[in-house]
């Protein structure tokens, strides 16, 4: 035994940091991989501290169950619109009165957090009558929502150039200095589009922030601008849905994707449906692009309003298109609405390793392309603890023909449910 180990221990120091570990740890128990391994993960002031064999680890804290499920590091979500979510079916013309779109914000953010996206950025339009009202209420939701999900809101403007813009330009860096960490809008509705973008990158430059910026894409001359201004820009440059690089003739979008892949910028698709920044609908892509070396990610779009009133903001289902549609194989799908939009939101990387952030879902199922085929039952952890459950509960008849079908029940009204 070495002279250290031979010090009197110091209970009052050493007692209180196990009983806060203690309160703030959690294991997950017998979590299936998608490498096939069945583990146990304990989870300690956000982190995942340890992963060992399933049964190997204990913990005085709390302890989730999660036979038949299986564990994946968190989707998030880079391209949702908070300020229009969930006003498809409002009688009249859309409210962005603060409390409305505060409301309709927060709705949305729980209804995505229950998908399994613990992370979220919202493109939030400014300027106008509404002015900044919108953005505050967006704000507001995040401070709401502190502890469950994290919300970082995009300021949009409508107008950034000649007479109209000089106000929109005004009221972009007032947006960032209240609290909006991405700046955003629409190059393809201002009358100088590239005016527009290099007024962005000229004030996220200034205030160190990102860029997420909606464009069609089906100008490849306005394309390969952008991408010679964005190139370099730290902390970095997204772009999306960019569905009319699809409708280019291949050798043309073929060379602006290359473009895009040489000046870093991250082109997000939304394989559910398009949104209101964009004025036509359809799909990036995503064979193209990938082959080219663009960086890709994927989001969700609009979320039940008037540009998608079906909108279901669910990342899970954006992985399952890119899969069933596009032909990416699950792995790649999910990646896309995983590391890849963490990586185009400027967010840490999650892996079910040791050391890493404890920001996971776990889906039942055992394999990746199952969950993505029917991804019902889910346990969202944000920050090391559990922040939403959603259960499906699936029973057929007492029939001949289903006695052999899988059934699912509850065993625990507290708990997952159980084969």
């Amino acid at each position: 035994m070495s002279a250290d180990s031979k010090q009197p221990r110091q209970p009052s120091d050493d007692g209180g940091r196990a009983a806060t570990e203690d309160a703030n740890s959690l294991l997950l128990s017998n979590a299936r991989l998608t490498d096939g391994r069945t583990v146990d993960v304990r989870l300690v002031r956000g982190r995942i501290e340890a992963v060992g064999t399933a049964g190997s680890l204990s913990t005085a804290g709390a302890r989730v169950d999660l036979t038949g499920h299986l564990l994946l590091p968190a989707p998030a979500e880079p391209h949702a619109h908070a300020d229009t979510a969930l006003s498809a079916e409002s009688p009249g013309p859309v409210s962005y009165a603060p409390e409305e779109v505060q409301r309709r914000a927060t709705e949305a953010a729980l209804l995505q957090l229950g998908h399994g996206a613990t992370a979220l950025r919202a493109h939030v339009r400014i300027g106008g009558v509404d002015a900044l009202g919108p953005l505050e209420a967006v704000l507001q939701a995040r401070r709401s929502l502190r502890g469950l999900a994290d919300l970082t809101a995009v300021a949009v403007p409508r107008l950034l150039t000649g007479a109209a813009g000089a106000d929109g330009l005004a009221m972009l860096r007032d947006a960032v200095k209240m609290g909006a960490g991405v700046v955003g809008g629409c190059p393809d509705l201002d009358p100088d589009p590239a005016g527009y973008v290099e007024a962005v990158l000229e004030v996220a430059a200034e205030h160190g922030v990102p860029v997420d910026l909606h464009t069609d894409g089906d100008d490849p001359a306005r394309l390969a601008r952008f991408a010679a201004m964005a190139g370099g820009l730290r902390p970095g440059v997204a772009i999306g849905p960019c569905a009319g690089l699809a409708r280019l003739p291949e050798d043309v979008a073929g060379r602006a994707a290359d473009r895009l892949a040489a000046a870093g910028v991250t082109v997000v698709c939304l394989p559910q449906g398009g949104c209101a920044g964009t004025e036509r609908r359809g799909a990036a892509p995503v064979r193209l692009l990938r082959s080219a070396g663009v960086r890709l990610a994927a989001g969700s779009g609009s979320l039940r309003d008037t540009a998608n009133p079906v909108g279901r903001g669910d990342p899970l289902e954006a992985a399952f298109l890119l899969a069933s549609v596009d032909g990416l194989d699950p792995a790649e799908a999910y990646g896309a609405v995983s590391a890849a939009a963490r990586l185009a939101m400027g967010l840490p990387e999650v892996r079910v390793e040791a050391g890493f952030p404890a920001e996971l879902v776990a889906v039942r199922g055992e394999r990746l392309a199952g969950v993505l085929s029917l991804a019902y039952s889910r346990i969202v952890v944000h920050r090391g603890r559990v922040v939403a459950r959603t259960s499906a509960v699936r029973e057929y008849c007492d029939s001949a023909a289903a006695l052999d079908l899988p059934r699912q029940a509850r065993t625990d009204p507290g708990g997952p449910a159980a084969r």
